[in-house]
C-alpha cells in the first residue's frame, strides 16, 4: 500500500507575520528558513507557531512583519542535540503560502488553525486532572513521512476524549483533529535556575481508532474496481 503522506499530516494556518525570517538550513543546495506566525483563538487570544519555508516558495515576494498569509502544510518534528542531551524540537513545514488582503482574510477566518494527524501512539498515554477537576490525557503520536522517518507528535485531549485515551494500547493506530498551540512554561535547569521556554502541541477535538484491517480491505477493493 502507497502511503498518501499529506492525508497522514495535514494541516492549514492562518495569520500574521510577527518575525523576521532567520536562516535555517539547506539541503542539495535548497535553502529554508524559519519565521513566526501569530494565529488568533476564538477566546481572543494568540498562538506564536514556528514555520520553516523554502526559498522557492517566497521567491515572488518577500516576507515581511505583518504579512497575513494561509500556510499549508505538515506538522513536523527533529531531534536538536544540546549540551550532550536530545531535544525534540517541533515546526510547521510550510508546502505551500499565500498572501492574504483583508477580504481574502476574512473568508478564511473559519479555518485558521487546523491540523489532521493519522500515526500511532507510541508512549503510554497520561492521564490527569486539574486542581478544579479537568481531565487531561498526553499522547505522543509517531506519524509516518516519506523515506522510512516518521515525525512525534505531542498532543493533548480534553474530558471524555481524555478519559478514552488513558485507555489505549501503546501502538494503537489513531486519526485525531484539532489545533496546533503553543504554550510557555517554566524549566529548571541543573544550577538551578529557571529559563522560559515554549512548548508546541496539538490539542485534540476529535479522536478516532484507525483499524487498519478495514483499511487493507479498502485498498484491496479500489485495486479490483
Amino acid at each position: 500500500m502507497v502511503t498518501n503522506y499529506s492525508e497522514n499530516n495535514h494541516l492549514v494556518l492562518v495569520g500574521k507575520v510577527t518575525s523576521e525570517k532567520r536562516f535555517s538550513h539547506e539541503i542539495y543546495g535548497e535553502s529554508f528558513y524559519i519565521f513566526d506566525l501569530e494565529v488568533s483563538r476564538l477566546s481572543g487570544n494568540s498562538d506564536i507557531i514556528p514555520i520553516t519555508i523554502s526559498e522557492r516558495l517566497i521567491i515572488e515576494k518577500e516576507l515581511e512583519i505583518g504579512d497575513k498569509v494561509a500556510i499549508e502544510g505538515q506538522f513536523r518534528s527533529y531531534n536538536s542535540y544540546e549540551n550532550e542531551k536530545n531535544r525534540l524540537i517541533l515546526t510547521v513545514f510550510a508546502k505551500d503560502i499565500q498572501f492574504l488582503n483583508d477580504d481574502e482574510e476574512a473568508s478564511n477566518e473559519k479555518v485558521t488553525n487546523e491540523v489532521t494527524l493519522v500515526g500511532y501512539i507510541c508512549k503510554k498515554p497520561i492521564y490527569r486532572q486539574t486542581p478544579f477537576g479537568r481531565e487531561i490525557s498526553d499522547i505522543l503520536l509517531a506519524v509516518n513521512r516519506a523515506y522510512n522517518k516518521s515525525d512525534y507528535i505531542p498532543a493533548i485531549a480534553w474530558g471524555r476524549n481524555a478519559r478514552f485515551c488513558q485507555n489505549i494500547e501503546v501502538g494503537t493506530k489513531v486519526k485525531i483533529t484539532g489545533r496546533v498551540q503553543s504554550r510557555n512554561y517554566e524549566k529548571k535547569l541543573e544550577d538551578g535556575s529557571t529559563q522560559t521556554r515554549t512548548a508546541y502541541e496539538v490539542s485534540i477535538s476529535s479522536l478516532e481508532i484507525v483499524n487498519e484491517e478495514d483499511e487493507t480491505n479498502n485498498e484491496e477493493n479500489k485495486e479490483v474496481i
